[in-house]
């Protein structure tokens, strides 16, 4: 079946879909990326336009089409450590305050979301560092921190639960001996080691929908997320950041992005070459 090119309108009635499920804002000159990442779909469903699969996804055909477009129109690229500076930042600042605490019996667990877990390198790459700092301070324990790795991709979070990762994944940005250290050989892939998973709990969730339920936080990680939203939505994000964060809670967000006249919920600070932001009390 022949599929006609996306009209403009069809981009217009797409583009706001998109953005209301899954915040994603997309500028007029974004038609052909809507249009490559949806072809497969049409094709999958039988539509022979992309209005006729507007329709489709908008008349309420169920959730499993509407994850299906999300998993198409988000951005799940990765690597383990990305940047370097976020992963020093936290062991040499974020950490070691929130450590004291808990030897002082002053607090008895940290708590950090990654807010745009993808494939599961972020997570997993945190819990590493966790066990790297507690295999150098007595008496700070792996069961002390609780980690939440989210997603609204249910393709990601399918591959971060399975924690399997080929060469090529495997390979982009994990230091020296980590890989000997926290993964485990099968056959052609490497799995992530029991004890890093046991630190992270990896759920869906959407940035639109209430982040009261998720708890309370010291530390939130959402990197190379928010430079795909509407202004508007990226405020809300932030300031729902904010409210969930323990007071002088700390986030951290990737060097593109930006809390300049977006929100003034938090103070910036600079360490090891990198930006983080604590939250105002």
């Amino acid at each position: 079946m022949a599929v006609g090119a996306l009209s403009a309108a069809e981009f217009r009635l797409l583009r706001d879909y998109i953005e209301t499920h899954c915040g994603i804002a997309l500028g007029e000159e974004k038609g052909y990326l809507v249009e490559t990442r949806l072809a497969g779909l049409l094709a999958e469903t039988g539509c022979s336009d992309y209005g006729s699969f507007y329709r489709l996804a908008a008349n309420g055909s169920g959730t499993d089409l509407r994850d299906k477009i999300v998993d198409a129109m988000t951005t799940n690229e990765t690597l383990w450590f990305r940047d370097t500076h976020p992963f020093t930042i936290l062991r040499e600042q974020l950490i070691p305050p929130l450590a004291a605490q808990i030897l002082e019996g002053r607090r008895f667990r940290i708590r950090i979301w990654s807010a745009a877990s993808s494939t599961g390198q972020e997570p997993y790459s945190i819990a590493m560092e966790i066990h790297e700092y507690c295999r150098t301070h007595p008496g700070i324990r792996p069961e002390h921190f609780e980690i939440l790795a989210t997603d609204i991709s249910p393709s990601a979070l399918f591959l971060a639960k399975a924690g399997r990762y080929d060469d090529a994944a495997i390979g982009r940005g994990l230091p020296p001996g980590m890989k000997e250290r926290y993964f485990v050989p099968q056959g052609s892939v490497w799995c992530v080691s029991d004890d890093l998973k046991k630190l992270v709990t990896l759920r869906k969730f959407n940035l639109q929908d209430s982040m009261d339920p998720l708890g309370r936080f010291d530390i939130i990680f959402c990197r190379y997320v928010t430079i795909y939203f509407a202004p508007d939505f990226k405020r809300r994000v932030y300031e729902g950041f904010a409210k969930l964060l323990a007071p002088d809670g700390f986030l951290v967000i990737s060097a593109v992005e930006s809390l300049l006249n977006v929100t003034n919920a938090f103070d910036a600070l600079s360490h090891g070459g990198g930006t983080y932001y604590q939250c105002r009390p």
